[in-house]
């Protein structure tokens, strides 16, 4: 049997990384990520797997963000037994991050069981729990950069830097495959060169296939220098503190968070921004910096921060009761939570208490997916849903670029070529449709073949060979329509229908009019039906 490989997350679309990689004798993983975006995307994080998991023999972890790591109790939870290899960071993170992930996902349904019962719909269980997350650390052994690991007698495999987050890496493997040698490298996710807190990312080259992540293909970034970053930074927070409400920042925990911790810190002690108290109100993110703090010999740019990440002005708020306490603060205040992309945790409950503030201001600092509430307010919605509420936008919605852990097109372009050379074909993946194509576009002006660079959809499957052609499986089994896979799906366009509709009735000048607007939506419908 030939090596395959079946992209079962991340293709079409940004979220959702895992490879699955078989031949005759084993099976394995590269990645277990959760997906994100749109409610059509993210239903797939509660189907059945496209594999057995009890039939994979091992997972290789590039890094412990969550769409690339999140499903790993999840995979633990439906069978697999198997050894999960990943950095001594990212490890550390993952003791965090999964279990925490799995108490979201018990709040977040027992929240929608409440509305559920309501609506007398069936309750829905949890992908996975807490206790499931705990557990799953268990199988998760660490490994060192640039040293070889054999996790199967036909396969190597050597972890690199890839400079995107604490622990990240691409994956070179090598496969044994009837006697010829399979070389493969997974870019993992990109860092930019000469990012904060890590070396520029590394690997070596002379491989037969490249699998390359395209976040940020098509776009093209000003590199800037750490002052420039924190001018950019400096005046937000100034812009924010003159219009006289409260500076909110939904903020990754980790890395971005770290980030911004150790530059506001820089700010306050040089008196370049004037706030009184910055609230860092993410027991997960207050966890992962102590997790950077351990690793702080590893870190680059750990300049005049004794101890790292800490100020005066800065208040961790652990418990529930701490986090309601901030509500009060509705101004010379910088408050950040997570999700960076506003789709889960406190960081909602601050942008139901602020989005409606025309004094407050909302700085987003970080990719945002396609169909977030993040994404949302990214394009200017005058209205959005949180937690069943409808809630005006009247803050200011700012967005700065300077964080990114992502190289840009460049960067990824520049990553690709110093992998030449490549035998037999680039795959590109974790991009959009635009950002995908962009990168096919010009991966062939650089002289890459036609055939040699491959956009894979969902699901498909491929042969891989050391020496041949490149075979596509045609009778591979899709779990959905990849057809707008990455953009708005009808969950968007119902809820910003129902604002809109909302918003127009009470445009109406009397009762009148808004009876009159109601009975023609109510013929509209019914003639549709």
């Amino acid at each position: 049997m030939p090596v395959k490989i079946k992209f079962c997350g991340a293709a079409g679309t940004v979220t959702g990384s895992c490879y699955w990689v078989r031949t005759k004798g084993y099976q394995f993983l590269v990645d277990c990520g959760l997906f994100q975006g749109t409610k059509t995307v993210k239903e797939l994080n509660y189907r059945p797997f496209p594999f057995k998991p009890s039939e994979i023999d091992f997972v290789l972890l590039t890094h412990a963000h969550t769409d690339h790591a999140a499903l790993i109790p999840k995979l633990i939870k439906c069978g697999f037994k198997g050894p999960i290899y990943t950095t001594a960071a990212t490890r550390d993170l993952l003791s965090y991050m999964l279990p925490d992930s799995g108490y979201i996902q018990e709040v977040e349904v027992d929240r929608l069981n409440r509305r559920n019962l309501r609506r007398g719909r069936p309750a829905v269980q949890p992908i996975y729990t807490r206790d499931d997350a705990e557990s799953s650390i268990k199988q998760i052994d660490s490994v060192v950069y640039e040293e070889w690991l054999r996790p199967h007698q036909e396969v190597k495999a050597r972890f690199w830097n890839a400079g995107h987050i604490l622990g990240s890496a691409s994956i070179e493997i090598e496969i044994n495959d009837a006697g010829e040698k399979l070389r493969l490298i997974f870019s993992g996710d990109i860092g930019s060169d000469h990012k904060l807190f890590h070396a520029d990312p590394e690997a070596p080259s002379h491989f037969d296939y490249v699998f390359c992540e395209s976040t940020y293909g098509g776009r093209k970034r000003v590199d800037v220098s750490i002052d420039r970053r924190r001018e950019t930074l400096a005046k937000e927070v100034n812009d924010a503190m003159k219009a006289g409400g409260a500076l909110v920042i939904p903020s990754f925990a980790v890395e971005r968070t770290q980030e911004l911790l150790l530059d506001i810190a820089y700010l306050l002690r040089h008196d370049l921004i004037p706030c009184s108290s910055v609230f860092i109100d993410s027991p997960l993110a207050i966890r992962i910096t102590s997790v950077f703090a351990k690793h702080a010999a590893e870190l680059e740019d750990m300049i005049e921060e004794t101890p790292p990440f800490a100020h005066p002005n800065f208040h961790f708020t652990k418990t529930t009761g701490e986090s309601k306490s901030i509500a009060r603060f509705l101004s010379g205040v910088i408050i950040m939570a997570a999700s960076g992309m506003c789709d889960a945790g406190r960081i909602r409950h601050h942008l139901k208490n602020h989005l409606w503030r025309s004094k407050s201001t909302i700085l987003l600092v970080g990719y945002q997916a396609e169909g977030t509430l993040g994404r949302l307010l990214e394009n200017g919605v005058k209205s959005v849903n949180i937690q069943g509420d409808s809630i005006k936008v009247r803050a200011r919605i700012r967005n700065i670029d300077t964080y990114s852990g992502h190289a840009d097109n460049d960067g990824l372009i520049s990553w690709v070529k110093a992998r030449l050379p490549v035998s037999q074909g680039v795959f590109l993946t974790h991009g959009s449709a635009m950002a995908l194509e962009a990168m096919r576009v010009q991966l062939l002006q650089e002289g890459f073949a036609e055939n040699a660079v491959i956009v894979p959809a969902l699901d498909e499957e491929y042969i891989l060979r050391a020496s041949g052609k490149t075979t596509k499986q045609r009778d591979a089994i899709k779990r959905i329509d990849a057809n707008g896979l990455g953009d708005a799906d009808w969950h968007n366009d119902l809820a910003q229908l129902t604002l809109d509709i909302r918003a127009s009735v009470e445009h109406m000048p009397d009762n009148k009019q808004k009876e009159k607007l109601l009975k023609s939506l109510r013929r509209a419908l019914q003639k549709s039906l």
